[in-house]
This record gives C-alpha cells, structure tokens and sequence, in this order.
C-alpha cells in the first residue's frame, strides 16, 4: 500500500479548487489586463468575492 500524506494533500486540493473557482472569471482566464499590477490587482478582487460568498 501506498504512503500518503494527507496534511499535503488536503492543501494541495484546496489549491485545486481555488484555480478551479478562479477559472469561472473570464477576465482572469483570458488575461485582459495587460500589465502585472492591474492582473494582480483584478486577481485579489475576484479572491475577495470567493472568500465573502
């Protein structure tokens, strides 16, 4: 049987996950901001939304 560690794995999903809701924002996925800060910024707006639903 196959070791696993389940601490790594649980984060590992979470991360999944989060990509996974970010995806749905088209303006994430299709990379419409052309400069570092305004994706990043557009990038910490749509954590927010995620986070306060």
């Amino acid at each position: 049987m196959r070791e696993c560690d389940w601490l790594i794995y649980k984060e590992r999903r979470l991360i999944e996950c989060f990509f996974d809701k970010i995806k749905h924002y088209r303006r994430i996925f299709s990379r419409f901001e052309k400069t570092a800060r305004n994706y990043m910024a557009f990038l910490h707006f749509v954590s927010a939304l995620i986070w306060l639903r």
